[in-house]
């Protein structure tokens, strides 16, 4: 059977209905939460409400959940979860549990945006100059290596919560010395951006899927409109950056474009929250999923779809009865 773990699903309901739509009668899909209430999990075969990630028990509830029912890989659909998983991943594997998540480095890499900057300059990844001390940046600055505008963003944020541009080196410092977030400074980017959702095979551990779109539309937290396209030279960079790296599974990869080039944002090793995308144009991670389960390798097959196939995001809702929760414990604010 092809079960499937997804830890912290919250609002992802969608992403768990094309689960079940792709592995359909071969296995289940089973879904952790903090609350019963969790959208997500009204879509899941099994539903599991569990400690925050920060208790102790924590990884034991996980893997209990996973011998009870035959649970064959895991993935989370939250940032902070990922290292957690990732530390843990030989304890998985001991139970015969495919954790798709990278090695525990890597991982911490894709967290700290720092330390992804200097795994990228060591390994000759193209990637924005980026800055984590004051001192280095205003030098930087002096001898014209960077300018302003710039873009400060914290180290380990997530769904664009803190990410602005800065205009003048009174802000920088403002913004720098208020407290509010351990930032980064970068170069501002301006000739574009875009985004891949990656598979990397858990057996190969190559780049086996890649689909790459285009902004049309932003809400809080990621697009809501894209596009696909295809291009060549961004999927040779994208097989060279997985080469580099540990991973396993799904990958959100962000990308900047300057001067013809592109250029690493960011890695978030898990499913997008516009994956959705990629599944309506008929790349199925999911499948990609299931053969590994099985111990068959995914062949090569990057950019298997057509250009300019449009995503268009919209709002839904979940009614049940309460009744119906796998858990009734909820408060009325």
């Amino acid at each position: 059977m092809n079960n499937m773990l997804f830890c912290s699903v919250g609002r992802r309901g969608r992403l768990l209905r094309n689960a079940k739509e792709s592995i359909g009668k071969t296995g289940l899909i089973i879904g952790t939460d903090l609350q019963s209430t969790a959208p997500a999990l009204q879509f899941c075969d099994v539903q599991n409400v569990v400690p925050k990630i920060s208790d102790p028990n924590y990884i034991e509830t996980i893997l209990q959940i996973c011998k009870d029912n035959d649970v064959k890989t895991i993935t989370t659909l939250i940032d902070p979860e990922i290292e957690i998983l990732a530390k843990n991943s030989d304890r998985f594997k001991e139970i015969g549990v495919i954790p798709l998540c990278p090695a525990p480095q890597s991982a911490i890499y894709c967290f700290d945006k720092y330390e992804l900057y200097k795994f990228c300059k060591r390994n000759g990844i193209r990637t924005p100059l980026t800055f984590h001390d004051w001192d280095e940046f205003e030098e930087a600055l002096n001898k014209g290596e960077i300018s302003f505008p710039v873009f400060m963003k914290p180290i380990c944020g997530s769904g664009s919560v803190g990410a602005h541009k800065v205009h003048s080196l009174e802000q920088a410092k403002a913004d720098w010395n208020s407290g509010e977030h351990d930032y980064i400074i970068q170069e501002l980017m301006t000739g574009g951006d875009c985004d891949a959702d990656v598979y990397v095979d858990t057996i190969s551990h190559k780049a086996v899927a890649a689909f790459s779109k285009k902004k049309i539309e932003t809400r809080i937290g990621g697009a809501s409109k894209t596009i696909s396209f295809k291009d060549p030279k961004l999927f040779k960079f994208i097989e060279e950056i997985c080469d580099k790296f540990e991973f396993n599974g799904p990958l959100d990869m962000d990308f900047f474009i300057k001067d013809g080039e592109y250029y690493l944002s960011e890695i978030n090793p898990r499913f997008g929250g516009a994956y959705l995308h990629a599944y309506g144009a008929g790349v199925d991670f999911f499948q990609l999923i299931a053969n590994n389960i099985a111990g068959k390798e995914n062949q090569v097959n990057l950019g298997d779809y057509d250009d300019d196939i449009l995503m268009m995001m919209y709002d839904d809702v979940v009614v049940v009865k309460a009744d119906d929760l796998v858990d009734r414990n909820f408060t009325l604010i």
